[in-house]
């Protein structure tokens, strides 16, 4: 593409509001400390938020997606209601801040509103914690309807299933049908944890990947967002639905989730991405870097992700991640663009055959220089055009959401 140009990818995972809460959460309180426990301090901090807090973490995060080479998001939204639970007088104003956030930051957006209705497998209703969260079906997809007639070239309406223990079977088996022919992209939090995996195989008598692959018709519309824990025949049958698996390298290893078994779904020819997540970084490098670093702890071996046909391992990441990044966000894949800065001591006497792989494993100082999507330049001199007045409004909030 040109002197220290690398292509921009899609961000196909993240939680916006999340971002407020990135380093509060990294205090011991139990010592069985794990996601489960993460996800209370998570609900207790949703539970504040109101629309114009999250239209100012929002676009102080997407912001910073575009200043590290994030040109797209997929932003797994669902944070619908008043903190009773009570929809707002427009039950689309929580979406219309994401939107508005997106659309001020110049980041392309593929909304997808998460459907959310149980506690856990065994049908339990949500706790106070959750009722911000909850549709039934007609409402839910009135908010879809809704939304679909904003689409523009900036913006994609998908729709997000929670996870299979917040959308019962019967549910999924009423909703899928209706769905069907509509272009709808469909994301969903799957086999993150292995207490979920024994949940699941306890009350659905398999494990959660197998069971979706059963009872639904997954392919390139899908999007299996972590798929952490699986079996090898779970992993092979997967890859050949050819939908997207969204791997959050940096989150996942926050959270103490585990290990996505790379090495063998590229093996068998399956299709990834990456999402940045709960957003305690926002890095395309550092993603990049904890996708290839955990596998090479893993496996006990270097240069997992290259091949014979690519031995760059920066490349190869790269061009897998944009490669399912795009169609896990539903839009066509553009000529968007990364400069790096060509004055960075890390990138003196870089070649074309290097670039990437320097990008990704040269240290953590910032590289990106510039950053153009859909044809604006949105990044210059390594600051988003509009950074000061993002985090100005962001300062604000986070005054008021840590009085």
């Amino acid at each position: 593409m040109g002197p220290f140009i690398l292509p921009a990818i899609a961000n196909t995972h993240s939680h916006a509001f999340q971002r407020a809460m990135a380093g509060l959460a990294e205090r011991r309180g139990d010592p069985a400390d794990s996601f489960w426990s993460w996800r209370e301090a998570m609900y207790r901090f949703a539970a504040r938020i109101n629309p114009e807090q999250l239209y100012a973490i929002a676009a102080q995060l997407y912001g910073e997606m575009l200043e590290a080479g994030f040109t797209q998001v997929c932003e797994f939204h669902y944070l619908h209601h008043q903190p009773d639970g009570t929809p707002y007088a427009d039950p689309g104003e929580m979406s219309q801040a994401i939107i508005r956030a997106a659309e001020d930051a110049g980041i392309g957006l593929t909304l997808l509103p998460v459907l959310y209705q149980t506690g856990g497998f065994d049908g339990r209703a949500l706790h106070e914690g959750q009722r911000r969260f909850g549709h039934g079906i007609d409402a839910y997809l009135h908010l879809i309807e809704r939304l679909k007639k904003q689409e523009s070239h900036l913006l994609k309406i998908g729709v997000a299933l929670h996870s299979l223990r917040a959308v019962p079977e019967a549910t999924l088996k009423a909703l899928l049908p209706q769905l069907a022919g509509q272009d709808l992209l469909i994301h969903i939090h799957i086999a993150e944890q292995m207490a979920e995996v024994r949940e699941c195989e306890a009350v659905r008598g398999a494990r959660p990947v197998q069971w979706l692959l059963d009872n639904a018709d997954v392919d390139a519309r899908w999007c299996l967002v972590h798929a952490t824990h699986m079996t090898g025949k779970e992993t092979r049958a997967l890859a050949k639905t050819k939908a997207v698996v969204a791997i959050c390298p940096t989150t996942e290893a926050n959270l103490g989730d585990g290990m996505f078994p790379l090495a063998d779904f590229l093996k068998a020819k399956g299709r990834i991405s990456i999402g940045s997540d709960s957003n305690v970084s926002v890095s395309v490098a550092e993603e990049l870097r904890w996708l290839e670093y955990g596998q090479r702890l893993k496996h006990q071996q270097r240069n997992i992700v290259a091949s014979d046909k690519q031995p760059s391992v920066g490349l190869s990441l790269l061009e897998a991640v944009a490669k399912g990044g795009w169609q896990a966000s539903g839009v066509p894949k553009r000529a968007d663009a990364m400069t790096l800065d060509g004055n960075a001591p890390a990138l003196f006497g870089a070649s074309a055959t290097d670039l990437a792989d320097r990008f990704v494993f040269a240290g953590n100082r910032p590289l990106v220089k510039r950053v153009t999507a859909h044809g604006v330049e949105r990044v210059t001199d390594g600051q988003h055009v509009f950074r000061r007045p993002f985090e100005q409004t962001f300062k604000l909030a986070m005054a008021q959401l840590l009085a």
